[in-house]
């Protein structure tokens, strides 16, 4: 039989690696074997550890995880790269009979890997000239230059997040298009997927996700980011904007007190857990679980019985 595709999602917080954690032991009492492949924009960063809630390795029960720690600090991440890189581990895994299990709430992402679309071109030209104008200007000036071209895209877009922006003006001034465009309505597989959504009580995932933010703290988040300072945290354009590796930075910096960046974290951390909730609500391949519910393992394991996805191979 066919390794079929299998993909984890939601918000952050949900508990995506637990159950993707428990469909891969489960498919392994079928004599087959299952492995997880990240679909978390942050974890692929080497040293990037406990503000992406990274699951050590003694955690991850011999379940063989892919697509973590492959990039250094100052590599620029892009959805078209990770594109390439997670369907060819896709692909090479399904080649090995090996089922792959698709995790992570990075909307772009997870959508660059499951669905049937190309990206547009850069203009490095036009890409320098933006670029300079964010240094010179910040990101809430060039968030309000997108509202004024597209405010769809600038509404699922943080304000702060300077890159995403840049990259957002770049494809519309390139194409003169909304940026939405790059991002086909109409959901188009790139292979046959079963996807599974965690879901949780807002209420609950507010509050849960304020207590994380805490523990990432006490964790010792501000070490591990003046650790990686010396390996070029500031210079990044990704990693230094990471929601809490920011935060932590203006702390070190004496730009915000210990309680300005936990409470700004927390802030940014709850809204981007909203903008996910709302992006995956669009995918309607999409088999909704209660993170709450005890039987959420069960309910999942049904679903993949009915679907085939568990018959023995012949």
């Amino acid at each position: 039989m066919a390794a079929k595709l299998l993909a984890v999602v939601g918000a952050t917080g949900t508990g995506k690696s637990e159950l993707a954690l428990g469909l891969a032991e489960r498919i392994q009492t079928f004599g087959l074997k299952a492995e997880i492949v990240n679909a978390d924009a942050m974890q692929l960063y080497r040293g990037m550890d406990i503000g992406t809630a990274k699951l050590p390795i003694s955690e991850r029960r011999g379940i063989q995880h892919h697509l973590i720690d492959v990039l250094e600090i100052t590599q620029e991440s892009t959805a078209a790269e990770y594109q390439r890189l997670a369907r060819a581990k896709i692909l090479d895994l399904q080649a090995k009979g090996i089922i792959p299990i698709l995790v992570g709430g990075s909307m772009l992402y997870v959508a660059a890997c499951l669905n049937n679309f190309e990206f547009p071109e850069r203009d490095p030209e036009l890409r320098a000239e933006l670029e300079i104008e964010l240094i010179e200007h910040g990101p809430i000036h060039m968030h309000k230059k997108l509202t004024e071209l597209d405010a769809i895209a600038a509404s699922r877009i943080i304000p702060e997040n300077g890159r995403r922006v840049v990259r957002a003006l770049e494809i519309v001034m390139l194409t003169g298009e909304p940026f939405a465009a790059a991002l086909p309505d109409e959901i188009e597989s790139w292979q046959p997927v079963l996807e599974f959504g965690v879901r949780m009580d807002r209420e609950v995932l507010v509050s849960k996700l304020e207590q994380r933010v805490v523990k990432m703290w006490k964790a010792g988040l501000v070490e591990e980011v003046k650790s990686l300072i010396p390996l070029g945290l500031r210079e990044s354009k990704t990693a230094s904007v990471a929601i809490g590796y920011a935060q932590a930075l203006g702390e070190l910096d004496g730009e915000l007190a210990r309680e300005q960046a936990v409470a700004s974290t927390t802030q940014l951390t709850q809204r981007y857990a909203r903008r996910q909730v709302s992006w995956f609500k669009r995918d309607t391949r999409i088999h909704w679980l209660d993170a709450l519910d005890t039987g959420i393992l069960e309910q999942a394991f049904e679903v993949m019985t009915n679907d085939g996805i568990l018959a023995s191979r012949t």
